[in-house]
């Protein structure tokens, strides 16, 4: 696993990926508000904001299948709304008997759930074309350059940066567990399941130690080499016209897309 993995798209050349990461983040949470605050049910509003995403993706040249296959990792966690299904007054659609109660599924309530499902799913595809066409450095730099402490910057972006190097001493600690659980005829025996939780508690265990004494050989060179807590860059760019212009552009649409929404 490498770092490269997510920031494969990156390095393209287009009209989204050469604006500041100022703009690209606030634009991101202009689109994330104007989804949170669509009314439920409004689905001419929710397909406009798809194909203004799907706009600003075919503008970055990302594919759009991509993108699409990695928001549905949003789903499951919007499955948490699925009580609104139950709980919100209406027409009942569905009579589900479950023991000695019985469970109606109104038609608001339902309308209510799918729309929480499809403004996280938008949220997340916004999401991803930022993250696809913002080097994590300049997101970084942004974020410092718009006002979040240097302590939370930090924060995240080691996090960010570490999480390859961990998941890589965790597979050979996978590695390692699977050479010395080999038979010499080759057949994988079933281990029983206290056996498999003793040894995941070890592998935790020492993942833990590894890391922390990592980080502190990491913070030591750090500090050795000038670090005083932020994070320095030699990009010193400054917004321009087209930036400017850019994210006024989208929050106009967005605008006209919210105002045809309660309407």
């Amino acid at each position: 696993m490498h770092i490269s993995h997510l920031d494969q798209y990156v390095g393209l050349d287009s009209r989204i990926h050469r604006l500041d990461g100022r703009i690209k983040f606030i634009g991101t949470l202009a689109f994330v508000l104007a989804c949170t605050v669509t009314p439920p049910g409004r689905w001419g509003a929710f397909l406009a904001l798809w194909l203004l995403w799907a706009g600003c993706t075919a503008l970055a040249r990302v594919p759009h299948g991509l993108l699409l296959r990695r928001g549905l990792v949003a789903l499951p966690f919007a499955l948490a709304a699925v009580t609104l299904a139950f709980t919100r007054p209406g027409e009942a659609l569905v009579t589900l008997p479950i023991w000695r109660w019985q469970v109606r599924v109104t038609d608001q309530g339902l309308i209510a759930f799918l729309s929480v499902m499809v403004k996280s799913w938008l949220s997340v595809l916004m999401a991803l074309l930022l993250a696809a066409t913002t080097s994590y450095p300049a997101l970084m730099q942004a974020l410092r350059q718009l006002g979040v402490p240097r302590l939370l910057v930090a924060i995240i972006s080691f996090m960010y940066r570490y999480l390859f190097v961990l998941a890589d001493e965790a597979q050979r600690l996978m590695r390692a567990r699977e050479a010395r659980s080999a038979q010499p005829d080759g057949r994988r025996v079933r281990r029983p399941i206290a056996w498999r939780a003793r040894v995941t508690g070890h592998m935790v265990g020492n993942l833990f130690l590894r890391s922390y004494e990592r980080s502190e050989r990491v913070y030591q060179a750090m500090l050795s080499r000038g670090y005083a807590g932020d994070l320095r860059t030699l990009d010193t760019r400054r917004l321009t016209l087209y930036d400017v212009v850019a994210l006024l552009v989208l929050v106009l649409a967005l605008v006209v897309i919210e105002g045809w929404a309660y309407r």
